[in-house]
């Protein structure tokens, strides 16, 4: 339930566009922290991911639950000039907008950057694409092959043979965070400027960012990384060994930290072998120290090794499936669970991982059903207009286009 502190986006509206994942992950975060998130859904349909499952709950996809709290539904057609005027004053009222549609489809609809700076100076206006808006603005945007162009799969795998997604579309969440952060940017300039300006996002370039330390590999170094399973090219040993009933991950960042964990395995002496002794030489003989180090660990359970070694220090863990992830989660009082809506209508999903010392954040809306707000929002948009023309409309808008099937 809302909190009855402010909020930090208290009066941030948003007219939010988008579909699917990256889009809505970010606008889902905005309306976490108090803004009025509005989202306009075509008519009978809605996003796509109200479609993507199984699993249900009730009717309702949880990969649309997973996205879509905090916000209201708008069912409007953006060729139905009955339902422009509700549109058009949204995004003229608006302090942000958000859209993932393929470039050029937003003009199409007289809702493009330069049509909407006009009419709504002040709006922050934010465009998610798969590969930007130059050469690769027709290619589809989806993550699985942004994965696969981008690089990341390349390095991700049992070995280069076996190229491997992310088990989540990691570059669409991390799409939508680096939006977040640049709406939060434009809206801070805003305020020094009294003007809203244009925030572009791709996929592609998201995750050449977050490629890091083996991007920067290539750039820097000229290295190319390789696949190589769940160890780290630069750290030993950084990888998930067996024990006695399941795996766990081991993440030793330094000599400290492999001393202790050789006095917990009781085999110290492993610490002061040449070929072990520093990082760099652990790296260099890592095959030799995952076997020395498996003969140990495969003697006890992955939960006794984590009992013993975290209190010596050493960075350790079984390797959980999702219900054993969030037990821990609650256990530690990080992260986890939240309840969005009252009663029969309530849905568990997944906690905002950001936390502000002196505001809380804003639970008050569960995901909206297809609509759900459209007479609401109507009343609110329409009521008092700005003294502002309607966005400019192309009439020949082939109603298809509003509903582009290209993913960021």
């Amino acid at each position: 339930m809302r909190d009855a502190a402010p909020q930090p986006l208290d009066g941030v509206l948003v007219a939010d566009f988008g579909r699917v994942l990256a889009a809505p992950y970010a606008t889902m975060l905005l309306a976490d922290l108090g803004a009025d998130v509005v989202k306009v859904e075509r008519p009978g349909t809605g996003d796509e991911t109200r479609a993507w499952g199984p699993p249900f709950v009730d009717g309702e996809s949880t990969y649309y639950l997973s996205v879509n709290r905090g916000k209201r539904s708008l069912a409007a057609d953006l060729t139905d000039p009955d339902d422009r005027p509700a549109v058009d004053a949204l995004v003229a009222r608006a302090d942000v907008l958000v859209e993932n549609f393929r470039p050029g489809t937003m003009e199409r609809h007289g809702l493009g950057w330069d049509a909407v700076h006009a009419l709504n100076p002040r709006l922050v206006y934010c465009s998610v694409t798969g590969f930007g808006a130059g050469a690769g603005a027709a290619l589809p945007g989806y993550d699985l092959l942004v994965q696969a162009v981008g690089g990341l799969m390349s390095i991700t795998g049992e070995d280069p043979e076996h190229p491997t997604k992310a088990g989540v579309a990691l570059v669409d969440v991390l799409t939508g965070t680096h939006l977040v952060v640049g709406v939060l940017a434009a809206l801070r300039a805003r305020e020094a400027t009294g003007e809203g300006q244009r925030v572009e996002v791709d996929l592609l370039s998201t995750l050449m960012s977050s490629l890091v330390n083996q991007g920067v590999a290539y750039t820097a170094g000229g290295a190319v990384p390789r696949a190589m399973g769940n160890r780290h090219p630069s750290i030993a040993p950084y990888e998930v060994l067996p024990t006695a009933d399941r795996p766990m991950a081991l993440a030793v960042g330094n000599d400290r930290q492999f001393a202790a964990l050789c006095r917990g395995l009781e085999v110290p002496d492993l610490a002061a072998e040449l070929r072990f002794a520093t990082n760099t030489d652990r790296v260099a003989h890592v095959d030799e120290l995952a076997e020395a180090l498996t003969t140990r660990l495969r003697t006890r359970t992955a939960r006794a090794w984590f009992d013993l070694l975290t209190p010596l220090g050493v960075p350790c863990g079984p390797v959980n499936d999702l219900p054993a992830a969030f037990a821990l989660a609650e256990e530690l009082g990080a992260g986890g669970r939240v309840v969005v809506g009252e009663g029969d209508d309530a849905v568990d999903v997944i906690a905002d991982p950001i936390r502000l010392s002196r505001t809380s954040h804003d639970y008050r809306r569960r995901p909206p059903r297809l609509g759900e707000h459209t007479d609401e929002v109507r009343r609110e948009m329409l009521s008092d207009p700005l003294d502002q023309d309607p966005v400019d409309q192309d009439p020949g808008v082939d109603g298809a286009d509003h509903h582009d099937r290209s993913t960021p």
